[in-house]
């Protein structure tokens, strides 16, 4: 039988670090944890503008050593670090500039997941960046305030390159006065889960067979393991990012408190929504505010789920209250205005088999679909196999339904990747941007890396209206490292 219960922090000071190396990957560490180290927050990378305007930020990708469990260093992958990458900051408006520079042994890529910017700028497989090289995007940031991120991208190989550690957040601004908790690092916290198999001498487990790849019982929250966080205001805002290969987790906490969904992947909801529970599955991100009195302690918990990756109890990050706390300000009863998701449009439908979409593996040079500039499109998502993560490349997009079931309120958001189950019909209201480009494909594909890996990935093109029909729907490549 599947755990459902939660388990209160009585006696767990005491109990040694025992849950290293689980070999399924399904029985969970409830219970195994101390709670001894403090949650590393990443170093915020916010740059000033320059004299022409531009902010502009320096990222390198490079290998190193990582004490990811206590006294055991690991080989690790990182940026502009040993394991992880720095928190991003942006504003609506802002023209920035990345430097973005490979110094590891091998290509790679570098995606910003969520932004709505150029294909060519976009970091997919097509944007490979050899060993030795730097990739130098540059854009305007025209969306609004959200938790985006970024990580690798090469075909065949994102899956590892994730794993070992190349990702970390963007988090973009606006100018809309909302009140919600803003201080980074204290009571706005960005949080990346993601599980990992462990070595009896601590390095990384790189075995990523199976069904989904790598499903490990040992979890990292911002590459920390064993993690407390010590508040210090009465409410504090959680920006969670499921940074996993495969796993999905069902979010709550150890005594089943209330708290509110305020945002998803592509910027805040309507209101604040309050929840028990949350499923959050790989690629996805939701804003969540919790409040909290003086001395108390819980446990933010991932509890055991209905699908296949979502099984097993998860102690995930231990909050501690200081004995006096910053009071913060009421939650407003709403965030933004949200516009009626779209019901009509050109539809596309998308058979998800196990490691393909509509029957046809990924080809680099094969474009699948071809969009007019700014549409407003329908995609049915028709899943007749397990689990997947759906992601689209450049557009926001609504849930319209499940099973034709209207999804739960803190879904019915701007979103850019959604969690599929096992024999389940998704359809979203898609939007798409106006950069057009014939010839640079953006994405869409499973964010369950190994399915990614496998194939699970089509190509679209954005074109000018009128033209879709006498757009080329094969791609010249040269130079592509795969």
């Amino acid at each position: 039988m599947r755990r459902r219960g939660f388990l209160t922090l009585t006696g767990l000071a005491g109990l040694a670090l025992t849950g290293c190396g689980g070999a399924e990957g399904n029985e969970g560490n409830e219970g195994t944890l101390g709670f001894r180290t403090p949650l590393r927050i990443p170093p915020l990378l916010d740059p000033a503008p320059g004299r022409d305007g531009v902010k502009r930020y320096a990222l390198r990708l490079r290998e190193g050593r990582t004490e990811l469990l206590p006294g055991k260093p690991a080989r690790t992958w990182g940026i502009n670090g040993t394991y992880l990458g720095p928190t991003l900051r942006a504003r609506r408006g802002d023209r920035v500039a990345m430097a973005v520079t490979n110094t590891l042994g091998e290509a790679s890529t570098l995606h910003w997941h969520g932004m709505r910017l150029r294909a060519a700028m976009d970091g997919g497989p097509h944007q490979m960046i050899r060993s030795g090289g730097t990739w130098t995007p540059e854009w305007t940031v025209a969306q609004p305030a959200a938790t985006t991120w970024y990580h690798p991208h090469p075909h065949g190989k994102t899956a590892l390159h994730v794993y070992r550690g190349l990702a970390g957040m963007f988090v973009l601004d606006d100018d809309e006065s909302v009140t919600l908790p803003d201080t980074y690092g204290k009571d706005d916290v960005p949080l990346i889960i993601q599980d990992k198999k462990f070595e009896k001498n601590g390095e990384l487990d790189e075995s990523l067979g199976g069904q989904f790849g790598l499903l490990g019982d040992d979890i990292l929250v911002n590459g920390t393991y064993d993690p407390f966080f010590r508040v210090t205001t009465t409410r504090v805002r959680f920006r969670v990012l499921n940074g996993s290969n495969a796993r999905v987790y069902n979010l709550g906490f150890g005594d089943d408190r209330t708290f509110h969904v305020v945002g998803s992947d592509a910027g805040l909801l309507a209101r604040p929504v309050a929840v028990r529970r949350v499923r959050i599955s790989p690629g996805e991100r939701f804003e969540i505010v919790v409040g909290f009195t003086p001395r108390e302690q819980v446990v933010l918990k991932g509890f055991d789920g209905d699908s296949e990756i979502e099984s097993g109890d998860y102690d995930l990050l231990n909050l501690v209250a200081a004995p006096r706390l910053s009071p913060s300000a009421p939650l407003p009863g709403t965030l933004v205005d949200l516009n009626p998701p779209h019901r009509v449009g050109k539809v596309r439908r998308f058979r998800l088999g196990g490691s393909s979409i509509n029957g046809q593996d990924m080809d680099m040079a094969r474009i699948d679909e071809v969009v007019a500039a700014g549409a407003r499109e329908i995609w049915e998502l028709d899943n007749f196999t397990f689990s997947h993560s759906f992601h689209i490349h450049e557009v926001v997009y609504r849930v319209l339904d499940i099973d034709g079931k209207r999804p739960p309120e803190h879904l019915r958001g701007p979103k850019d990747t959604v969690f599929v189950p096992g024999k389940t019909k998704v359809r979203l209201a898609v939007e798409f941007g106006r950069h057009t480009d014939p010839t640079t494909p953006y994405m869409y594909h499973c964010h369950i890396l190994k399915h990614e890996d496998r194939g699970m990935m089509g190509q679209f093109v954005i074109v000018p209206r009128g033209t879709e029909d006498s757009t080329p729907r094969r791609l010249a490549l040269t130079g592509h490292d795969h």
